[in-house]
């Protein structure tokens, strides 16, 4: 009974993680887009199938992206064994292209850097649709 408590609280320490760790993308998420409101970038009740970050029309208009979040104690050494290593090299962002056999490449960025880029794609998403309408509404 003893193995089964610790196996069922380990399991309650792993979800809270998650939980914790989806908190922290959607709150980073809100301070980026200060025009959204939190009803719009919510986190996900821990076990749903689909996104860890559900996204309003409104939110997906801007950031048209499927989030999924991943916590962890360790193994992910080396990827940021990786990211320390590209940081090491120059003065200038570090980035970290990685892939497996048989396997798409993958880009690993920094949080505070991946989020100034999405600000800007956010940004020249909502110009170019509003330049977009603007075009249709002179043609009328």
């Amino acid at each position: 009974q003893s193995l089964k408590f610790q196996r069922y609280s380990m399991t309650r320490n792993a979800k809270a993680k998650g939980r914790l760790g989806q908190q922290e993308v959607r709150d980073k998420l809100l301070e980026t887009f200060p025009d959204l409101e939190p009803d719009d970038i919510k986190s996900t009740v821990m076990g749903d199938s689909g996104e860890d970050i559900q996204l309003s029309p409104a939110a997906r208009k801007i950031i048209p992206l499927t989030i999924e979040v991943k916590r962890r104690k360790n193994n992910l050494k080396t990827v940021y064994d990786y990211m320390e290593q590209a940081s090491s090299h120059a003065k200038g962002e570090p980035v970290v292209f990685y892939r497996s056999d048989r396997k798409p490449w993958v880009v690993m960025v920094g949080m505070e850097h991946y989020m100034n880029l999405l600000k800007v794609w956010g940004n020249e998403n909502k110009k170019s649709k509003s330049v977009g309408s603007n075009a249709r509404s002179l043609q009328s």
